[in-house]
């Protein structure tokens, strides 16, 4: 559509605010919390385009711009709404979740195979339901997961059952039949956290679910193979084939990533070296990959064609070698970002690559502003939800800064211009060639770059990260060129000729050795709190203003430019106040307590596989977007759904002490040995006291004994906050033995304005006389969506409610924010973040 309306090159200011205001339409779009009708957003479109059309024979009226703006954004916010109005008339129906569907379909994308899982994408060609047919979104993703145990034989062999219940071996392309339990996407929702699904609608995922494939269900089955998807089972073929070579498994790992765009591949103690070092966009295929792939293809055809002249001479004169180099090169390009899985990230670069070298190869000389905002509006076109990713900005905020600095635009028709499209780097296609040339320079030209790229990067990856590496610059001059012009060949050549392979990751763990000596270096990389987007904004033009061709004293103005998002600090509670912030971390709990100058952290929510917790998934990055330095961490017990995340808040949080009421053998003591908790420890914060009511020191006597607890659940280290005027008490997994008991000894002592319901809501607590003791205005429940515990407990909320305690839910809330200045007015997440890709209306 917007290719229909380019214009000429003699009125480039018509075309810039065209692309301008298409990008600003999606971006306002994409803003909105509910959908409008279809009917709406095809009136948008229709005004737009029609304004746009009258108008475009009059743009040479510089007036007339705005108006250009006005019916190009119109004409984009018609079209992303519209689209999202078509993709959410195939959502999930909820009386389907959480029941067992027959599903018939295929195998969409090469399989990921974790230790609990594999996990795949399904296209749905039929469903039933109890022999009725249904109909489901097209595309599901699904997990079938290990470990659901079974009889053995005496001779020790798996049992058929057992074999029925594990994971069988998929591939692309297969047809099966199979059980599953779906729900609609639903993730975690908390401030300045990963936004899981607006991924899945990225990805045209409509539903998640899992394969039933326990002894009651029918077994899975297998109807057919066939190479439907060519691409994805030479994909998976190519993986395997990497793992039975390299005997490494992390090595293996990051070349899976590299070769077949396995990013899962790659375990998670490389990516937090390949992150503390700057060089995490290398590691996977990424812009920049593709990028100088499409530069070395078009060298290669270019001088292939050339020689062809002297067999064919009408060849040059049909098609000039540079020419034959440029679109060659550019479909290589698209094969290698289809193989390597054809992500979002690697499309993206395509259809950067494909405008910048089609207006090229048109004969077209547009400056470079506009050519900048009409690949962005193209890549925005065709992915309007691409606008919601760090990735993007990063790509194009670093070739407009390039741009702009005169960095590139002296030498953009030379270069094509083109393929500086990198992703973090954004770095010419001509730049490590040169540097490997010696010239002095391009050399020179090499670090010039590479140093305006990291001053005006550095505050908007500050933005979108909360972390940047202070190592990247020293990293990247190494890595870069070590990755894609020698790890990336031999592992790409490797498909031929496997052998080549061992020499890939020889050279991968030579540079291993270097980025872990990097990251072990004093404040090898920084974090600072999340700054608001006007920080941002500000840094990024203080970098550029630093890194323009100006004078020093120029220069140097920009220097207070970027101070704001490098001292930003949140406003924390006046002293005498504190304030809760319950995360969204699925089943478990994670209570993060505020004082004036202190903070406590009551559990870590739970471990969901050995790659992946609730520390590295939320806690970690939502205290580093918070600049919290935490001052306690109280493990309430010892079960995985309190203390998973704990291993990765404690390597962030290396002052932080620890409270819990662990038995001494317990493995997190190795990493911090613990005080245990017990009730009568108190302290003040800032006029704020915390007192431990549960359990005794008795408590911790041995288990054997009678009378004594034995169950993890009742050791729960039970906090009391208050100020004196509001209080919270925080109740970890007690029931009601422990309940009564604390009611007993002291009632009064239990009365709280908020309290975190007891063991998520299950139905061994909450008792009546507990809830008569405590009083609270408001229960904080935290518990997985659709858990299959089934927490809360029906019988538990009906006495929340015949008391009239107000009850926050985490799938409905997301994270959950209290204040003792507002007591009665808790804030959620999930409503205050709301976009039309969440999941609505969660049932309770």
């Amino acid at each position: 559509m917007l290719s229909a309306m380019s214009l000429p090159a003699r009125r480039p200011v018509g075309l810039g605010a065209l692309c301008a205001g298409f990008v600003a339409g999606v971006a306002l779009q994409l803003q909105q919390a509910a959908l409008w009708p279809g009917v709406v957003y095809a009136g948008l479109m229709l005004a737009g385009l029609t304004l746009a059309l009258v108008l475009q024979r009059r743009l040479a009226h510089w007036r007339l711009t705005v108006w250009v703006f006005v019916a190009a954004a119109a004409l984009g916010a018609g079209l992303t709404g519209w689209r999202a109005t078509v993709f959410q008339e195939n959502a999930l129906q909820p009386a389907l979740q959480g029941r067992d569907i027959a599903v018939t379909g295929t195998v969409l994308a090469m399989p990921q195979i974790g230790d609990d899982a594999v996990r795949f994408r399904f296209g749905v060609e039929s469903a039933q339901l109890d022999g009725q047919d249904v109909t489901l979104p097209p595309r599901l993703l699904l997990g079938w997961y290990a470990g659901f145990g079974g009889a053995r034989t005496h001779a020790g062999e798996a049992s058929e059952l057992d074999l029925q219940r594990q994971p069988q071996r998929l591939s692309a392309g297969e047809r099966w039949q199979m059980t599953v339990r779906l729900k609609a996407p639903h993730g975690n929702s908390n401030p300045h956290g990963f936004d899981y699904e607006l991924w899945l609608w990225e990805q045209g995922v409509q539903a998640t679910g899992y394969v039933r494939a326990g002894p009651r269900d029918a077994p899975p089955r297998r109807l057919s193979s066939s190479w439907r998807y060519p691409v994805e089972r030479a994909r998976q073929s190519v993986r395997e084939a990497i793992y039975q070579r390299v005997a490494s498994r992390p090595l293996a790992g990051v070349l899976a990533a590299l070769v077949v765009g396995d990013q899962n591949a790659i375990e998670r103690a490389d990516w937090d070296v390949f992150r503390a070092t700057g060089v995490a966009h290398l590691m996977s295929i990424s812009g920049l990959h593709i990028t100088m792939f499409a530069w070395a293809a078009s060298l290669l055809l270019g001088g292939l064609w050339r020689r062809s002249a002297r067999l064919a001479p009408g060849l040059c004169l049909a098609l000039p070698a540079r020419s034959a180099g440029a679109l060659g090169g550019l479909a290589l390009a698209a094969l290698y970002a289809l193989f390597s899985g054809w992500g979002v990230p690697a499309q993206r670069t395509i259809w950067m690559l494909a405008t910048v070298v089609l207006l090229r190869q048109s004969g077209r000389q547009w400056p470079w502003l506009q050519t900048w905002l009409l690949a962005m509006a193209v890549v925005v076109a065709l992915d309007p939800w691409a606008l919601m990713q760090a990735g993007f900005w990063l790509s194009f905020v670093a070739v407009g800064v390039l741009f702009a600095t005169d960095s590139g635009a002296t030498r953009a028709h030379a270069t094509g211009a083109t393929a500086t499209f990198s992703l973090k780097n954004a770095l010419k296609p001509g730049f490590w060639p040169a540097l490997l040339a010696h010239s002095g320079g391009g050399l020179r030209r090499a670090v010039r770059e590479q140093w305006v790229v990291t001053l005006a990067l550095t505050p908007l990856s500050l933005l979108l990260f909360n972390q940047v590496s202070l190592v990247g610059l020293l990293a990247n001059a190494v890595a870069i060129p070590w990755v894609t012009l020698l790890v990336t060949p031999l592992a790409m050549l490797g498909v031929l000729a496997p052998p080549l392979w061992d020499a890939a990751a020889w050279a991968l763990g030579l540079l291993a050795l270097f980025l872990q000596w990097l990251a072990r270096w004093p404040l090898a990389s920084v974090s600072v709190a999340a700054a608001p987007l006007w920080c941002a904004l500000a840094g990024v033009l203080g970098g550029g203003l630093l890194a323009l061709r100006l004078p020093w004293h120029w220069r140097a103005l920009g220097v207070p430019l970027l101070l704001p998002v490098l001292l930003w600090q949140p406003a924390r509670v006046a002293s005498g106040q504190f304030e809760l912030l319950a995360a969204d971390i699925g089943q478990g709990n994670a209570v993060l307590v505020r004082t004036a100058r202190h903070s406590l952290l009551y559990d870590t929510g739970p471990r969901l596989s050995r790659d992946s917790d609730a520390g590295h998934r939320v806690l970690v990055p939502l205290l580093r977007a918070l600049g919290e330095r935490i001052d306690l961490l109280v493990l309430s017990h010892r079960d995985l759904d309190h203390t998973g995340g704990a291993p990765a808040v404690l390597a962030m949080q290396p002052q932080a002490g620890l409270l819990s009421s662990m038995e001494d053998g317990h493995a997190l003591q190795a990493l911090r040995p613990a005080t245990r908790c017990e009730a009568g420890q108190r302290w003040d914060w800032d006029g704020v006291t915390f007192e431990v009511l549960h359990p005794a020191q008795a408590d911790y006597a041995s288990p054997d004994k009678p009378g004594k607890p034995s169950k993890p659940n009742a050791m729960s280290c039970v906090l009391r906050v208050s100020n004196g005027r509001q209080s919270a008490l925080l109740a970890g997994d007690i029931e009601a033995p422990q309940e009564a008991r604390l009611v007993a000894l002291d009632a009064a002592r239990l009365k709280a304005d908020i309290l975190l319901v007891p063991h998520h809501g299950s139905k061994t607590s909450s008792s009546a006389a507990f809830l008569d003791a405590v009083q609270p205005r408001l229960a904080l429940v935290q518990a997985g969506y659709r858990n299959h515990f089934g927490h809360p407990a029906p019988p538990v909320v009906a006495r929340y409610e015949a008391r009239g305690i107000a009850l926050l839910r985490s799938p409905q809330c997301g994270a959950a924010s209290w204040q003792s200045t507002a007591p009665g007015a808790p804030l959620c997440e999930r409503a205050a973040s709301r976009r039309y890709w969440h999941h609505a209306d969660p049932e309770p």
